[in-house]
């Protein structure tokens, strides 16, 4: 309990942030019952953009181990919830597919993240094309299908589903980040030979954390997957779903909790609009992010936050030169 105190409201940065947090879930809570009927269904998405951006960079802002592996965690929670969703409650399928994800992300951190480097980013990349092309053989060999019909919820519980989610991953990074855990993540991507000399298990430290940062991605699967209403190996393991947290996160900025979630509102939105409006929204919206990931190379929330810097020490100058 000292622990969730500390990390939650003992100073004054903690308390600000847990109020926002707070406020910002109330408030996306409140907009179904104003708005039209699509605005759930886009919010649901933004927080669920939100959710995985916020866990990669748990481990990999911290670690400096980049992982492409979103996209099969959350491929695994879209073909749990159609084969099961039918018979049990979302709640329950979010559950078993957050633990899926973590079992599946445990048993391969033991296996590479004894590697280093980019050996690491390349099998992660590979794992969601694996899981594609043997669910894909399985499916036409063994039971004579292409893909699976998904139940589907009402927006506004697939918001709500999508807000719980969001709102125990920020619970629970606030607390990893201010623990023995944390230290340990940030010791490994600082120099993971002198966390080692210092006795932090920096195998099992990594694995861990991989694990718990693909729990949640496994449940977005699950959720995400009623708004489909049909998965194939191709829609599931859509290899565009393990790039886009990354660069949400990076175009937010990494060093913050808020910046992964503030790249995920921004990065969905210009993506939505540019859909909607031209063919070639493709290009367009990757010539946007090379442009503001080179000017901002700390992301939206670095520069907000050097703006404010500087305008309070040239408030601080100003008062010095009067006195």
């Amino acid at each position: 309990m000292g622990l969730i105190k500390e990390a939650l409201w003992t100073s004054k940065t903690s308390k600000i942030q847990t109020i926002a947090i707070i406020v910002g879930i109330a408030i996306l809570a409140v907009i179904p019952g104003f708005t039209d009927p699509y605005a759930p269904l886009f919010l649901a998405w933004i927080v669920a953009y939100g959710v995985m951006a916020v866990a990669w960079t748990f481990f990999s802002g911290k670690t400096g181990y980049i992982s492409l592996a979103s996209a099969a965690f959350m491929g695994l929670g879209m073909y749990l919830q159609a084969l099961l969703g039918r018979e049990l409650p979302l709640a329950v399928t979010m559950i078993l597919s957050a633990a899926v994800a973590f079992a599946a992300a445990f048993g391969i951190g033991v296996i590479t993240l004894r590697l280093r480097g980019v050996y690491f980013t390349i099998f992660t990349f590979g794992l969601a094309l694996f899981l594609n092309k043997i669910i894909r053989w399985y499916e036409v060999t063994y039971t004579f299908t292409k893909g699976r019909m998904v139940k589907a919820y009402d927006n506004d519980l697939v918001l709500y589903a999508m807000l719980v989610i969001l709102g125990i991953v920020l619970f629970t990074v606030i607390i990893m980040n201010k623990s023995r855990f944390g230290l340990s993540l940030d010791c490994i991507g600082q120099n993971e030979d002198s966390a080692q000399h210092v006795g932090v298990n920096t195998t099992m430290t990594k694995v861990l954390a991989f694990a718990i940062s693909a729990a949640p991605v496994g449940a977005v699967g699950a959720v995400m997957s009623t708004t489909i209403g049909y998965v194939d190996p191709e829609i599931a393991f859509r290899i565009l779903a393990s790039f886009f947290p990354v660069l949400m996160a990076i175009f937010g900025g990494m060093h913050s909790l808020y910046g992964p979630l503030v790249g995920a509102a921004v990065f969905y939105s210009l993506q939505d609009y540019l859909l909607r409006k031209t063919d070639y929204y493709m290009i367009i919206f990757g010539a946007v992010m090379i442009v503001v990931i080179l000017l901002m190379p700390k992301g939206l929330f670095g520069l907000i936050e050097d703006i404010m810097a500087k305008r309070r020490r040239g408030f601080d100058g100003e008062v010095i030169g009067d006195v």
